[in-house]
């Protein structure tokens, strides 16, 4: 990885390159195989961008995802939701997709100042991530809205 891993870098590629060049830099910091946008939709989540290290076609059941099964229900609830490892995460048990889904670290995208969906790394193995590549996270979702909202 090269380059500058902070807030300009990635809102200079997101005006220059686009919205899936910048959530692909997203994901050349961190471990996790998969970074992502969803929208929220009634009582659905639907993916809006989807970046996937292994290069592989969105598998169908992260294109839409119900809201009570999701981890985004936590970024809604709280503003924020981090589990390195939900199998042993207390937090989650009894949640279907503890285990299964086991590592996943969200924030809010807001427009208008309504919760419009998240952003989001997740894997299917643990996976850390550091406090500064969460901050750039969070600041990403922060700028993100004028890019995907239209979708």
């Amino acid at each position: 990885m090269t380059g500058a891993r902070d807030i300009d870098t990635f809102k200079a590629k997101l005006a220059s390159a686009g919205v899936d060049t910048a959530l692909a830099f997203l994901n050349a910091g961190v471990a996790h195989r998969y970074s992502a946008v969803y929208r929220l939709d009634g009582n659905t989540l639907k993916n809006v961008l989807l970046h996937d290290k292994a290069g592989e076609v969105r598998p169908a059941f992260l294109a839409e995802v119900p809201f009570e099964t999701s981890f985004c229900q936590f970024v809604i609830r709280d503003g924020l939701f981090q589990t390195s490892d939900s199998a042993s995460d207390r937090r989650l048990d009894g949640h279907p997709y503890q285990g299964v889904m086991v590592s996943y670290h969200g924030v809010p995208i807001l427009a208008h100042g309504e919760i419009w969906g998240t952003l989001c790394h997740f894997d299917v193995a643990v996976q850390a991530l550091t406090d500064e590549e969460f901050d750039l996270l969070r600041n990403a979702a922060a700028v993100t809205p004028g890019f995907v909202t239209a979708s």
